[in-house]
C-alpha cells in the first residue's frame, strides 16, 4: 500500500509523522516515539503506524511520533536507536525477522542485545506475485523456467536475508537449482519492489501480502503462491506446500525498548502494548492486512528472539545464503 493511501486510511494521522489524541476520550499515558528502521510505505512502516493507532485508541499513548531510518535490513535504524535513545522510556523500535537476517548476513557493529525486548505483535506471510502481463501464469511455469535458465528469472523483494529471499532460495533448492545461482534483487521497501515488478525490471516479486494487496486486488499483479501453512483468507493462491515445495516461513514483527530502561519502565511499556494489542483497532488491522496475531511479551519474547536467531542462521546455511 502506498504511504499516501495508508495515511488517508488512518484518521488522525498527521502528515508530519505523528498521531495525536486518544479516541473517544479514553485516558492516555504520555507520548511515545517509534523508530521505524525502514523507508515509509513498507511492511515495518505500515505495522508501526497501525499499532500506533491502536496505542492511541487504547489510551496507551497521548501521541505517537515516527522516525524512519531505512537501510541494511533495519540495522542502520537499530544503530541509531541504541546510540541515541539510551534510557529513554518513551522510545520504541519496530523490528522483526528481517532484522535478524540482516544482522546474521551483514554482521553490523550493533546487536539487538543492546536494546530491550518488549513484545512480538504479529506474523505476516509472504506472497509471490507476477505482473498481470507476465508470460508465466503460475508458480509451476516460473519454476520450469528457473530450472531451464536460472539467470533468466529475476526475483525482487526486501533485503538480502529477508524472509522472501530465504523462501526463494529454499524453493530453488527444492527444485534442484543451486541457490547461489538465484538472481535476487533487494529493494528498500515494498513501493520500490512494486515499481520494479510492474516496470518489468524483475520477473517475480515477493513480500508481505499487505504490500502487494492493492495491486493484486486491482488486477495489476497475480498472486501465485504464499509461504503460510494454510491459504490466506480472501486470496486465491496456493501454499508452497500445496505445490509440493517444503517451504513455510513467516515474517514476524515486534517492538524493542531503549537500552538501559528500568524493569518498571519495561513493564509499563509491555502493559501499554498488551492493551493496544487487545483493542478492536488493532484487531481490525490484523484482519485488513491478513496478519496473524502473535502476541508474546517480556522474557518469553526475549527467549523467542534468541531461538529464532539460531534457527534463522541454520536456515540461511541450508538455503545457501551463508
Amino acid at each position: 500500500m502506498r504511504r499516501s493511501q495508508f495515511i488517508r486510511s488512518l484518521p488522525g494521522l498527521a502528515l508530519g509523522g505523528s498521531m495525536g489524541g486518544a479516541a473517544h476520550g479514553a485516558p492516555s499515558a504520555g507520548p511515545l516515539r517509534v523508530l521505524v528502521p525502514a523507508n515509509a510505505g513498507g511492511g515495518w512502516d505500515t505495522t508501526a503506524r497501525a499499532f500506533g493507532r491502536a496505542l492511541l485508541d487504547s489510551g496507551g499513548a497521548s501521541a505517537v511520533h515516527f522516525d524512519n531510518k531505512g537501510g541494511a535490513a533495519g540495522t542502520i535504524g537499530l544503530a541509531q536507536f541504541v546510540h541515541t535513545r539510551r534510557a529513554d522510556p518513551t522510545a520504541l523500535l519496530m523490528m522483526g525477522s528481517v532484522m535478524l537476517g540482516g544482522i546474521i548476513t551483514g554482521k553490523p557493529p550493533v546487536s539487538l542485545s543492546q536494546a530491550t525486548p518488549l513484545a512480538r505483535l504479529a506474523t505476516e506471510f509472504n506472497v509471490f506475485v507476477l505482473p498481470a502481463n507476465s508470460p508465466y501464469k503460475s508458480m509451476a511455469d516460473l519454476l520450469a523456467q528457473l530450472q531451464k535458465d536460472p539467470a533468466s528469472v529475476k526475483w525482487g523483494g526486501g533485503s538480502r536475508g529477508s524472509t522472501e529471499h530465504i523462501a526463494a532460495a529454499l524453493v530453488a533448492r527444492a527444485v534442484g537449482v543451486d541457490p547461489t545461482r538465484l538472481q535476487f534483487l533487494p529493494f528498500r521497501g515494498g513501493g520500490e519492489a512494486t515499481a520494479a515488478l510492474l516496470g518489468g525490471n524483475v520477473t517475480v516479486g515477493g513480500s508481505g501480502y499487505s504490500e502487494f494487496a492493492e495491486s493484486i486486488q486491482n488486477g495489476r499483479m497475480r498472486a501465485i503462491a504464499v509461504t503460510s501453512p494454510q491459504r490466506l483468507p480472501g486470496l486465491e493462491a496456493p501454499t508452497l506446500k500445496e505445490l509440493g515445495l517444503p517451504v513455510e516461513i513467516g515474517n514476524w514483527r515486534g517492538l524493542f525498548g531503549a537500552p538501559g530502561i528500568t524493569p518498571t519502565q519495561r513493564q509499563d511499556l509491555i502493559d501499554r502494548i498488551v492493551a493496544a494489542a487487545r483493542h478492536r483497532s488493532w484487531q481490525d488491522m490484523l484482519d485488513k492486512h491478513a496478519w496473524t496475531p502473535a502476541l508474546l511479551t517480556g522474557d518469553a519474547f526475549s527467549q523467542f528472539v534468541d531461538d529464532e536467531f539460531n534457527s534463522l542462521r541454520l536456515t540461511l546455511i541450508k538455503a545457501g545464503l551463508l
